[in-house]
């Protein structure tokens, strides 16, 4: 048992414990009244968690963007324009028939318009990353489609480079550029086929061709999405696969990257919906590798193909149709007469498949829900073989196609 002898130290030990009883008491009477106060009256144990839980998904988000940002630039699009001139012109509808002499000289100002040579000028924006310290890197296809254009990149030290275009991904919305300079710091690419709806997701870029390195954090809102992305000019494309982020993407995130709370790449930023709140989406990584590979490898992009055009089929499609199968994809000529079902001289063309031929499975894999004929054709090799199980002419049959590389 401690002694103590200072009467002054006795009673603040003894204010002490009253104090202890106090809070005890009140705890004691007022734990009722905060149990029924509703979520809000938490106990200091769950509110420390929480905190805690809270603290740590910030400090993993500060991080990963600490160490993402000087790996993410923003791409400047510049070039030759008309400098149009603005300009009056008198003219008198009087004169041809008068010769002035009746009128005088009434005439009006009509406005005109004149070339007078072209000026450089600055005509968008878009974002990009980096994949290796060498300076190569990735962006959306979109982004650098002008072959007249010059491109810059921005870093966020506030450093220019210049841009050159490696290759143009022939099947996705992807290009590989090579950033002059270095070397650069670079980001990991992750594995897109372990992310999880519900997870968190990083969109970095430069938002609306304006904002640099504009940080918007959310979660993976939904995986294998199927959308058609179009752009101002009216080209629009069918991309499977993709990843749904309430992450805010703008215009002028495209090819800005996706990343997971350890700052690695999960997807490319490549689209969001019009007119709607937080609904973006991201091409997977996985998606990319290949095509990164293919660059380092051959200095261009190879992708394998069939050669033919589908719709993929669905329960509605079969109903509508009737048609003997509600899976599967469907051999189908384009929107015009141009728009061959199948393209000549193609894999699929020498397989001897032709226009309402159904594809059920390709290397015994059934092409339903998720399952999509173009995501499983870009995941193999040139000159592979794959196993294709059709309906053809009211017959089941299995035949075999050699993938070819995807023309320019």
């Amino acid at each position: 048992m401690i002694k103590v002898d200072k009467p002054w130290l006795r009673a603040f030990i003894a204010g002490g414990l009253g104090g202890v009883m106090v809070i005890g008491i009140f705890s004691y009477f007022s734990y009722p009244y905060l149990k029924e106060s509703g979520p809000e009256a938490v106990t200091t144990q769950e509110t420390t968690e929480s905190e805690s839980l809270l603290f740590s998904e910030e400090s993993l988000v500060t991080a990963a963007v600490e160490k993402a940002n000087p790996a993410v630039f923003s791409i400047v699009i510049t070039k030759d324009v008309p400098i149009i001139e603005r300009y009056f012109e008198n003219y008198s509808p009087f004169n041809d028939f008068f010769n002035g002499d009746l009128f005088g000289p009434l005439s009006f100002q009509i406005p005109k318009e004149r070339e007078r040579g072209t000026e450089k000028r600055e005509i968008g924006g878009g974002s990009g990353f980096i994949i290796s310290t060498d300076g190569l890197a990735l962006t959306n296809r979109h982004v650098v489609a002008d072959p007249a254009a010059e491109y810059t990149a921005l870093t966020n030290d506030g450093a220019k480079h210049e841009v050159t275009v490696v290759a143009k991904d022939p099947i996705l919305d992807i290009a590989i550029l090579r950033i002059k300079g270095g070397p650069f710091t670079a980001l990991a690419l992750g594995d897109s086929d372990k992310i999880k709806v519900g997870q968190t997701a990083i969109a970095i870029g430069n938002a609306l061709g304006e904002f640099e390195n504009t940080v918007s954090v959310g979660v993976i809102s939904g995986l294998y999405r199927s959308i058609v992305a179009g752009d101002e000019f009216g080209d629009a494309e069918q991309l499977d696969e993709v990843i749904q982020t309430d992450a805010a993407i703008n215009p002028g995130n495209s090819g800005g990257p996706l990343l997971d709370l350890r700052g690695r790449v999960v997807g490319v930023n490549v689209a969001v919906a019009r007119g709607s709140e937080n609904i973006g989406f991201a091409l997977p990584i996985n998606l990319v590798k290949s095509a990164v590979e293919s660059v380092k490898k051959n200095n261009k992009i190879i992708r394998p193909y069939l050669g033919l055009r589908y719709t993929k089929i669905t329960p509605e499609l079969k109903e509508k149709n009737d048609l003997p199968f509600d899976y599967g994809a469907l051999v189908r000529r384009g929107e015009t007469a141009e728009d061959l079902a199948v393209i000549p001289g193609s894999p699929a063309d020498k397989a001897g498949l032709v226009e309402n031929d159904i594809i059920l499975e390709i290397d015994g894999v059934k092409l339903d829900g998720d399952k999509n004929l173009s995501t499983i054709v870009r995941r193999k090799q040139v000159g592979e073989t794959v196993t294709l199980k059709i309906f053809h002419r009211g017959e089941t049959k299995t035949i075999t196609a050699r993938l070819a590389a995807a023309p320019e």
